[in-house]
């Protein structure tokens, strides 16, 4: 009964995982213009956040940082660097455990923790991307409780894997944006220190996009109210 009962739990987790995915209000938003929003997960990290903030900085673009709060919590003058410096900062769970292998109890934690760390920094959250982009009815529920918008992405370039390199994410960026969209990176984690080739593909492709009259905005400019 109990292992009927576990896999009842991920295939419900899986299936909703689905659905979001398919109905992701983005994809609509996306489908013309040029407007690029760029996101970056599982950061903050002392290593490569900040020189990813001074490329942002020389280029004068706003992104959105789905932060891990329990980086909130330990480099807080971090996050305070990049409030202050006009990005949008948004939850990217406490410490990146995946939603669907989550016990409920822990989940509920999570947010719970979350929110009263960015609340104790000072910092008010409005919009979530849940680790890997799995979502569990609890987790759509825990998104209500804290009104929280999710977010996911139109654009995912694999930034994190070991093999990545500057010159294949150029090529990937170039492959698949091809009109508006919301780009989801890595300021933290990943292999081989992957952020590093991330923000030296952004090097590269900013300069190239501004050319192509792309502008860049942030997750509350690009989609203003229209987040379910």
């Amino acid at each position: 009964m109990a292992l009927a009962l576990v896999l009842v739990y991920l295939l419900v987790g899986a299936a909703t995982t689905c659905v979001m995915r398919a109905a992701n209000p983005l994809k609509k938003r996306c489908k013309t213009g040029k407007r690029l929003c760029l996101t970056f997960d599982d950061g903050m990290d002392p290593r490569y956040t900040p020189q990813l903030l001074d490329l942002l900085a020389r280029h004068k673009i706003h992104a959105t940082f789905f932060v891990l709060a329990a980086t909130a919590e330990q480099y807080p003058e971090i996050l305070r660097r990049i409030e202050k410096e006009g990005h949008t900062i948004a939850l990217h769970s406490f410490d990146h455990k995946n939603q669907i292998l989550a016990l409920p109890h822990r989940l509920c934690r999570d947010f719970k923790k979350s929110m009263e760390i960015f609340r104790a920094q000072g910092v008010k959250v409005s919009f979530y991307r849940p680790p890997w982009g799995h979502i569990t009815p609890l987790g759509l529920w825990l998104c209500r409780k804290y009104q929280l918008h999710m977010v996911l992405w139109t654009v995912i370039s694999g930034d994190w894997k070991k093999d990545m390199t500057v010159e294949l994410l150029c090529q990937k960026l170039h492959q698949q944006v091809q009109s508006s969209a919301v780009i989801c990176l890595h300021d933290g984690r990943g292999k081989n220190a992957a952020p590093l080739k991330t923000i030296g593909a952004l090097e590269q492709m900013i300069p190239f996009w501004k050319e192509e009259g792309y502008v860049f905005e942030t997750i509350p400019e690009l989609c203003e109210k229209n987040l379910a």
